[in-house]
């Protein structure tokens, strides 16, 4: 079995935990629910299946099932509120708990890197920009672009871009790109994501009054549709987003850093409301 910083999803490391013993020993959801200090035989059955969920004391029982000390008692706990959380912050906070944990083991939660990638935009932005400004100090960048970044974000950018290897330091204030493309795996990648497009929205509503005209396209359509008129306009953005992406990729002389958000989203309930 993997060790648990392997892991973000507390449920999915309950159910490896519970193979594993079963296919050591005659080990049964009964057991595993009796050790908890469950009454009900089929509990952990249930907290697997995500029909449940754990208590405070719950997390504390199937801790000591499992035999957690230490560290891995302290991550378990930061991991079932990261799957627990109701809300993106308190996510959030669990997930940077589980890597500071990570971190004073000298050990790696996976995909840590992309996450702080995509939790500011700072970091796509830069690492876009950089390569095209040979030479251009943190102030420097920072002035190149419209929304407000201090020379000290900048700098913090750079420094960890270049420790995660999304930029390669070849000179001086110099930098290119390692790959063209930027992705992670984990259960946390998604709560990032969702953080960048916040931030992204934002400035593109910034960018209606600080960008002339001439120089951003911002268009929209207010309409109605069915369910499979929505499948199938999804499925077209994504084709679309996935051309940009690949066209991107095949780019080497540009001279600006532009940002495309494609948004589909409801402005009413419905009917079943």
């Amino acid at each position: 079995m993997k060790p648990i910083i392997e892991y973000q999803d507390y449920r999915k490391y309950m159910s490896d935990f519970y193979e594993e013993r079963k296919r050591c020993s005659a080990f049964t959801w009964r057991e595993f629910s009796r050790l908890a200090g469950f009454s009900s035989p089929n509990y952990i059955k249930l907290v697997c299946e995500r029909k449940s969920g754990l208590s405070r004391n719950g997390v504390e029982g199937v801790a000591d099932a499992m035999g957690l000390v230490g560290t891995d008692r302290d991550y378990f706990r930061a991991m079932e509120r990261f799957g627990d959380a109701k809300s993106d912050e308190k996510k959030t906070q669990a997930f940077h708990e589980m890597q500071k944990i990570a971190k004073e083991s000298r050990l790696r939660v996976v995909d840590s890197e992309a996450f702080r990638y995509f939790e500011s935009w700072v970091n796509p932005v830069l690492r876009e920009l950089a390569p095209i400004m040979p030479g251009a100090k943190p102030l420097e960048l920072a002035r190149n672009c419209y929304a407000v970044v201090s020379a000290a974000e900048i700098r913090q950018s750079l420094d960890f871009m270049v420790h995660a290897d999304f930029l390669k330091k070849i000179g001086e204030d110099t930098y290119e790109q390692t790959e063209k493309i930027v992705t992670g795996s984990s259960e946390a990648i998604p709560l990032a994501l969702r953080s960048m497009n916040r931030q992204m929205s934002k400035l593109a509503t910034s960018a209606i009054d600080n960008v002339p005209p001439e120089n951003r396209h911002i268009a929209g359509v207010t309409l109605g549709m069915s369910e499979s008129t929505y499948q199938w306009l999804v499925q077209k953005l994504e084709e679309l987003r996935q051309q940009v992406v690949a066209m991107a990729a095949k780019e080497k002389d540009y001279e600006k850093v532009y940002r495309l958000n494609l948004q589909l989203f409801p402005l009413t309930k419905g009917k079943e409301a």
